[in-house]
């Protein structure tokens, strides 16, 4: 028998993912996620009580997901001798890309991701970094030892750089697009592999 709860709320989730995505968090009203979910007010204040919390649920259902994944293939990456700074670094960037292609979601969520970026809007960068702050802490602790000569502020900047980079990879802007003759799972493995070529030398650059 299926859950009346959970498909009202992941048709609103999906519904205000789509249009977050696509006219911003101020740009749609709970009224349009509503009417594109099919459902009525009381639904979404039910469920989530206001437009932040439906925001934060937005983002909180996704990155739960890329932060197991994360952890689990740095654990990975640590186990698996000889460890380098590479493997590390694919244990970030892989699971992301891997999101971003997915077609059931991932993709506007990654649109969603880089909106939130774009629009500086610091309540959410705040909330992201409360609740996943401690996964970069430990990719930050597990690159460091391949860098040991850098500060801890140069490390962060450098990961900064590296994470808004990832997003840009991640929302497909930029000028490689997917040939004809890959799977979406070899563009994907190559575009894995030029950014941590990318981001291992910016990390060892003096």
């Amino acid at each position: 028998m299926s859950n009346p709860h959970f498909s009202t709320k992941e048709r609103i989730l999906s519904a205000a993912e789509d249009l977050f995505a696509r006219s911003g968090f101020a740009g749609a009203s709970l009224r349009q996620v509503t009417a594109s979910a099919n459902v009525n007010l009381a639904a979404v204040n039910y469920h989530f009580g206001s437009k932040e919390n439906l925001i934060n649920e937005l983002f909180k259902r996704r990155l739960d997901e890329l932060t197991a994944e994360r952890t689990k293939s740095l654990n990975k990456a640590l186990a698996t001798k000889p460890v380098s700074l590479e493997s590390i670094l694919e244990a970030f960037v892989a699971p992301a890309l891997h999101l971003a292609s997915d077609r059931g979601g991932g993709q506007s969520f990654v649109r969603l991701l880089a909106r939130a970026f774009a629009e500086q809007d610091q309540r959410l960068r705040r909330f992201v970094s409360d609740n996943y702050g401690h996964v970069l802490k430990e990719f930050a602790k597990a690159i460091h030892q391949f860098v040991p000569e850098l500060q801890k502020e140069d490390l962060y900047w450098r990961l900064d750089f590296v994470s808004g980079a990832l997003t840009y990879a991640m929302s497909d802007f930029g000028m490689i697009k997917k040939p004809p003759t890959l799977t979406e799972e070899q563009h994907r493995a190559n575009a894995a592999k030029q950014f941590v070529r990318f981001a291992a030398a910016g990390l060892r650059a003096p």
